[in-house]
């Protein structure tokens, strides 16, 4: 279906002079003459305003398991209503959602925040999703949905490059309640630029740390692609911000690549090539690392940092078995596994079994 663009006065901007504006929205700090776009295609210039097209348009929508974000330590065996729209601030040379990341062309649905939130709330969801394209550059959109969402006792996360800015932090950090944040090719600048056209990953890494001292949940994604995205150097760089800025008990997720868009000459990633960089992660201090999209491998698996007994078995985005005590801690030995939230209680009788 096709929508009229929606053109909603955005919040992050400001005045620049001679009638031009500075989008604020994500660190490519867009500067837009009069009747231009920014390079995310939706954020445009109207007399000397900033607009939103894309407010209230959705273009993708889907119930998800909220393990699919990848989140493996917030809220398990939930389900989540994930939104995305056209447009991104990002022009990632293998992706997956290029048709609508890539649209320049406004299309989707028409949804109202409040029609988002009842119909989280109606399908037995118990959070909204921003993902698919990059959530930053509807921030307008989604801090709306956020507002709704959390009135009807929903929680709000987004699956986000992390290429934000402070002013996008400040408005959007006090309504989400748990981002993953995803570096690909564990942020090496010349990846960034040359497959991305990122010029670094300065602002991903600003962005983690200050939406972490924020009390937001952070998981870490870093999509592994062969060749060209799999530096050890940067893997260790990648592991060390982590473990001393957000904390080691903070998951990391290495997530194995396949071809598709503009890099369909690429093999899959090696499952070895994913193995050696979990060891170095592991090696640097993570207490949790995972392996994404190689489903039935032993490092989907939550193991208990202190004594390495299985405490949560998956296969992909399905939990197996859950042997977390009622009070968060390991059974075999008693230390506290950090998962925000429960399994489900839905979850358990009809998907899980005790380990």
């Amino acid at each position: 279906m096709q929508a009229s663009p929606a053109h909603h006065v955005a919040t992050l901007y400001e005045k620049a002079g001679n009638r031009k504006v500075r989008c604020t929205a994500c660190a490519r700090y867009c500067v837009l003459p009069e009747g231009s776009h920014g390079f995310c295609f939706v954020r445009k210039n109207e007399g000397g305003r900033l607009v939103l097209l894309t407010y209230g348009i959705a273009s993708a929508l889907q119930v998800d398991p909220v393990e699919k974000k990848p989140l493996s330590h917030f809220h398990p065996g939930t389900r989540v209503f994930s939104l995305g729209t056209v447009g991104c601030n990002w022009r990632c040379q293998y992706c997956q959602n290029a048709e609508i990341s890539q649209e320049r062309e406004i299309r989707g649905r028409s949804l109202s925040p409040e029609a988002i939130a009842s119909a989280a709330k109606r399908l037995g969801c118990a959070g909204v999703t921003f993902t698919y394209n990059e959530p930053t550059i509807f921030a307008e959109y989604a801090l709306d949905v956020m507002r709704e969402a959390r009135s009807r006792g929903l929680f709000a996360n987004f699956v986000t490059n992390g290429y934000m800015t402070p002013e996008a932090v400040g408005l959007l950090g006090p309504h989400l309640d748990a981002v993953s944040v995803d570096f690909k090719g564990s942020g090496e600048p010349g990846f960034l630029r040359k497959y991305i056209s990122a010029k670094g990953p300065e602002p991903i890494f600003e962005t983690a740390a200050a939406l972490h001292d924020r009390g937001v949940h952070v998981e870490v994604t870093d999509l592994i692609v062969p060749q060209v995205g799999e530096s050890d150097d940067a893997l260790r760089r990648l592991a060390r911000f982590v473990r001393d800025r957000l904390g080691p008990e903070t998951p990391l997720h290495l997530l194995r690549f396949h071809p598709d868009y503009h890099m369909t000459e690429f093999p899959s990633t090696p499952v070895a090539t994913l193995e050696r960089l979990h060891g170095i992660a592991i090696d640097e201090g993570l207490e949790y690392v995972y392996l994404g999209n190689v489903w039935g491998h032993p490092f989907e698996h939550t193991y208990c940092p202190a004594c390495h007994a299985v405490v949560v078995r998956r296969f992909g985005f399905t939990i197996q078995a859950w042997g977390i005590d009622p009070k968060g801690r390991c059974p075999t030995c008693g230390h506290r596994i950090p998962i925000v939230g429960r399994l489900a209680d839905d979850y358990l009788p009809t998907m899980a079994t005790p380990l």
